[in-house]
């Protein structure tokens, strides 16, 4: 498998990592410190083909497949021993359309990032209570956050995705196109593909107060 690796290299925009490579450590360290796991290769996705691309090689050695979008689960699912790592961070972009009130992010972005862009014209979409936390695995788990009763779960506001599937198809999913997928997608975990990016409806939101209450007893 390691003699094909400059091949997958000169195949991909993005880059790729093992053992031997510098900021291999640091790519594999999650938001656990308490997870030490060692990927046989991890690749750093720049686009969506490279997704399809280290799948096919995935696929090829018989390695199985991790996602990282913000490394921020507890049980460290973005990293596994001897597998290969589709870490999407480089895909981090937010862009916000204010005027149509929806916002687009990329699947390695985090809630932090999603906010700051959102919150400079005033709006919002749900999501989690840490900043660190990728959008990616709070959306595609539900979503639970402090904007819950007023707008929902983060799913709730999801418009659209972009997906790579296991056979490599990069497919659009949302209320009419992959309906079935973009339902699958809403909320009820992993394995459906790989989403590089989200589209999510946006709400007025300027001022957000909060606060301790205590009780004495």
């Amino acid at each position: 498998m390691l003699d094909s690796i400059p091949e997958l290299q000169r195949s991909l925009r993005g880059e790729v990592l093992t053992a031997n490579d510098a900021g291999y450590d640091a790519a594999r360290l999650t938001f656990n410190a308490f997870v030490d796991r060692r990927p046989a290769v991890i690749v750093r996705c720049d686009q969506a083909d490279d997704v399809a691309t280290a799948l096919a090689f995935a696929r090829e050695n018989g390695l199985a497949v991790a996602v990282r979008g913000g490394g921020h689960n507890p049980a460290g699912h973005a990293v596994a021993d001897g597998a290969l790592v589709l870490d999407l961070s480089p895909l981090n972009e937010v862009e916000v359309d204010p005027g149509a009130r929806i916002a687009r992010a990329g699947g390695g972005a985090n809630w932090k990032q999603f906010d700051l862009a959102t919150q400079e014209h005033g709006l919002a979409a749900p999501g989690g209570v840490v900043g660190t936390t990728g959008v990616g695995g709070l959306t595609l788990g539900g979503g639970i956050g402090h904007l819950l009763g007023r707008f929902g779960l983060t799913c709730d506001n999801l418009l659209g995705t972009e997906v790579t599937t296991a056979d490599g198809r990069v497919v659009v999913a949302d209320a009419e196109t992959n309906p079935d997928l973009f339902w699958g997608l809403r909320g009820a975990g992993g394995n459906f593909g790989v989403v590089t990016s989200f589209v999510f409806g946006l709400h007025p939101l300027t001022t957000l107060a909060g606060g301790l209450i205590r009780y004495r007893f």
